[in-house]
């Protein structure tokens, strides 16, 4: 068996989403800033009719904003409880992972990093991979986040 993820860069490392999550991968483009929310929401973006939050990946993980280039890109994700799209350095390709190169990380016990499921062990690359799911639940702000959006669709 194998694990079929979109491999993207976020700081100088390289991390992966399972491909069951991700609906589309776009430009940076259209973003509108919301006021008040958490530093690592660069804002909420109109995708598919729908409005969904968009996540600095880089500001999550080393605390500094994604400067904006040619190859910079929102992976767009859903899960059951929320669809968001992931700012990150570039969306480098789809990878079939097989399991038996995952190995399970001792960092998933930590809060912060739960949301690190494995690390693809490869041979020439270490690749990251999360859960988008853990990832909704660590972060501060998601629950305002979700009222916001919630607010915006009773309005439309």
């Amino acid at each position: 068996m194998a694990v079929t993820a979109i491999v993207f860069n976020a700081g100088q490392e390289e991390y992966a989403i399972p491909v069951q999550y991700v609906i589309s991968i776009e430009k940076y483009e259209n973003v509108n800033p919301v006021p008040h929310l958490p530093e690592y929401i660069r804002g909420v973006v109109k995708s598919r009719g729908e409005l969904i939050p968009v996540l600095d990946f880089s500001f999550i993980l080393y605390n500094r904003h994604i400067h904006n280039d040619d190859d910079v890109r929102m992976i767009v994700i859903h899960t059951e409880e929320l669809s968001f799209a992931v700012l990150v350095n570039e969306a480098k390709e789809i990878l079939e992972i097989p399991e038996n190169v995952l190995q399970q990380m001792g960092l998933v016990a930590y809060h912060k990093t739960k949301y690190f499921s494995s690390i693809a062990n490869l041979e020439d690359r270490i690749i990251t991979m999360i859960d988008p799911v853990s990832m909704l639940e660590v972060l501060e702000g998601v629950k305002e986040i979700k009222d916001y959006l919630q607010e915006q669709k009773q309005e439309a």
